[in-house]
């Protein structure tokens, strides 16, 4: 069995999150700038058995757009062009904030804290997490 890729896309940084072989538990992979995550990914998936890909997908509380949801569109788009793997979308309302609760959670420095790519690989980690609760 493959593992789950997780990721949170953003303009300017992809938050990725992976599951174990046995797709019990997902944790943080890596942050890489938005330009380098197909080719990182390309990299990754030459090394592990990847079976699917579970983005996150920005949506505002009333379920309307918002300004990520169509660049994280066109990014999954690229996806689908380079990877034959499926492609799932996740909610990911909150995760930003239930990220930054968790680290605080499990004892992190501020200066951890502080630096949005540690965010971004923890919300990846909540949106594949999230998933596998519901799979």
């Amino acid at each position: 069995m493959g593992r789950l890729v997780g990721i949170d896309y953003g303009l300017k940084r992809v938050g990725l999150a992976v599951t174990d072989p046995l797709r019990i538990i997902a944790t943080p992979l890596e942050t890489v700038p938005t330009s380098q995550t197909i080719a990182f990914l390309k990299k990754y998936c030459t090394n592990e058995e990847v079976d699917a890909f579970v983005v996150g997908l920005p949506k505002q509380l009333d379920n309307s757009d918002t300004h990520a949801t169509k660049p994280t569109q066109n990014f999954v788009k690229q996806l689908q062009k380079q990877f034959s793997q499926p492609i799932y979308w996740e909610d990911e309302r909150f995760t930003s904030k239930m990220a930054l609760d968790a680290m605080i959670a499990a004892g992190t420095t501020k200066k951890y804290r502080r630096q949005k790519g540690n965010i971004d690989k923890v919300s990846a980690t909540i949106i594949l997490q999230s998933y596998l609760e519901k799979a």
